[in-house]
């Protein structure tokens, strides 16, 4: 039997290892890390990970006549476009703008969209356009306050007063609809270009004006916006005419 290795002769064998490049020990038997395995290890197959969901594409329009249907009265149609989200108006408007004057009136008045002071009030037509169309129904012995609703095509301010785009009148179309409907009024008035493109599905008020059409199962006739009149008081005599041709509508003449 081999006696062990004396102290001196494994302190020279410990010396040599270090000369070569051995820095640690880490086992008792030698490792040969230059040689290959005799079997490869398998690779793994990679995990499939599951395609993320892609967001499901809402319509506006579908979610807009779904809680305008539900909509029982009134007060449930203002809720329900109080929280319908999906308009970019609603996000730098102050507050919706739904309507004013008296519900179950004979004439609803149909505007386009709220500017500065119906969206600083919350009502529509209640700036110099909203008092001049307020002196043109005293003419003919109308008056929001008895017998006249009005509201508009959106409810809610467009940045800097500019039109409703097309996406926005198709969008909130339905609700605009079933107000009509809750609110059974006998003629309805529809006052400038978008609401003409909304309610009629035309433009061009000085050829539609004072000439009765048929919409929402209701005579219907067009207007000069009183915003117009403003910067075209010219067009008063038009208007004056509409106005008289709708109270002889009223009269039954």
């Amino acid at each position: 039997m081999e006696s062990a290795l004396d102290y001196y002769t494994a302190r020279a064998l410990l010396d040599w290892q270090i000369e070569l490049g051995a820095t640690d020990a880490i086992g008792d038997a030698p490792v040969d890390r230059y040689a290959l395995p005799d079997i490869a290890p398998k690779a793994k197959k990679p995990v499939a990970q599951a395609a993320p969901e892609k967001p499901k594409q809402v319509d506006p329009v579908a979610v807009a006549k779904a809680a305008a249907t539900a909509a029982g009265s009134l007060d449930q149609l203002r809720a329900a476009m109080d929280g319908f989200d999906h308009c970019e108006l609603k996000r730098g408007a102050r507050q919706l703008v739904f309507a004013d004057g008296t519900p179950g009136a004979r004439v609803m008045i149909i505007g386009e969209a709220p500017g500065r002071d119906e969206d600083r009030e919350g009502k529509p037509f209640v700036g110099r356009a909203g008092q001049l169309l307020d002196r043109m129904l005293a003419a003919i012995d109308l008056d929001r306050l008895e017998n006249v609703y009005i509201t508009n095509v959106l409810p809610w301010r467009p940045p800097q007063n500019r039109d409703p785009k097309p996406e926005e009148i198709g969008m909130m179309k339905p609700f605009l609809e079933r107000h009509v409907a809750l609110a059974k009024p006998d003629v309805m008035v529809v006052m400038g270009n978008i609401s003409c493109q909304a309610v009629l599905g035309k433009r061009g008020i000085t050829r539609l004006r004072g000439q009765w059409a048929q919409a929402l199962d209701l005579p219907v006739i067009p207007m000069f916006h009183p915003a117009y009149l403003l910067r075209q008081p010219q067009a008063k005599r038009q208007a004056w005419a509409d106005l008289l041709e709708l109270k002889a509508r009223l009269e039954g003449k």
